[in-house]
């Protein structure tokens, strides 16, 4: 059987990577990836041939990891936190929507058995390192503008403002972009406190992880890097204190509902 495993490992511990992903990654004979998420793997990818495609090949690794698929060889596209939020296995069917519609000459990928496997994604991973951030309703926004025009940002963040969803940003910054992340706060403090618990986490669940406890009228981009996740509660969101611990939670209703 041609098969395709595409699957997120988690945040980057191994002990956060799902049971059946790792029985998947045994099973394959090829790992398709960013190489710094094959490095994460650590003894787990002893014996696998390695496709490593840097940062700005997200279509080629995908291409690729059909092609293998196809040719026989049990593939894993591999990628961090969820592969379904924002990363590499929408690539996956989008390229099958083409080959459907004539738009590719590659009939043999739609003989490929593909089967997607779920990851804990940066959000959960953030969220649990302070509390319960999500307890309530919540959403994500990117602020990358590389594939979505800003105008559309900026309506979702006025939106999410507008709702007061609990928030977590993906992409927040880079090194070509560092406005976005301010102007959201910006937008945000239209219609919630300043006083918002938020949380900065670097390098979740990683060696080198670093949370951050600030809030949303002190939350600046020069504190964010390409490594974090930025979470910002909603106008109900309480941050605690317990002795040296401190959390951050979002309570499941509203007081004034209660």
């Amino acid at each position: 059987m041609n098969k395709l495993f595409v699957m997120g490992m988690g945040p980057g511990d191994l002990g956060l990577v799902a049971p059946k992903a790792t029985q998947a990654l045994a099973a394959c004979s090829d790992w398709v990836a960013y190489g710094y998420y094959l490095d994460l793997l650590g003894e787990l990818s002893d014996g696998k041939t390695f496709h490593n495609l840097p940062l700005g090949e997200e279509i080629g690794r995908a291409r690729l990891a059909l092609d293998l698929a196809a040719q026989g060889k049990t593939t894993a596209l591999i990628s961090s936190g969820d592969i379904g939020i924002y990363a590499m296995a929408t690539l996956v069917f989008e390229l099958l929507d083409m080959q459907l519609q004539g738009k590719e000459n590659h009939p043999e990928w739609l003989d490929v058995d593909i089967e997607v496997i779920p990851g804990i994604s940066a959000m959960q991973a953030g969220a649990s390192r302070v509390g319960a951030m999500l307890g309530h309703d919540f959403c994500t926004i990117s602020l990358s503008d590389l594939l979505t025009p800003w105008e559309t940002i900026d309506k979702r963040l006025h939106a999410c403002g507008a709702g007061d969803f609990v928030v977590s940003f993906y992409n927040p910054v880079s090194k070509k972009r560092d406005w976005q992340l301010n102007h959201a706060r910006d937008v945000l403090l239209q219609y919630r406190p300043a006083s918002t618990p938020v949380m900065i986490g670097r390098q979740l669940t990683r060696p080198e992880e670093e949370i951050t406890f600030t809030t949303l009228g002190e939350l600046d981009a020069k504190n964010v890097d390409m490594f974090t996740m930025v979470s910002v509660g909603n106008s109900d969101t309480k941050h605690i204190v317990n002795g040296e611990k401190k959390w951050i939670y979002t309570p499941r209703g509203y007081s004034k509902k209660l």
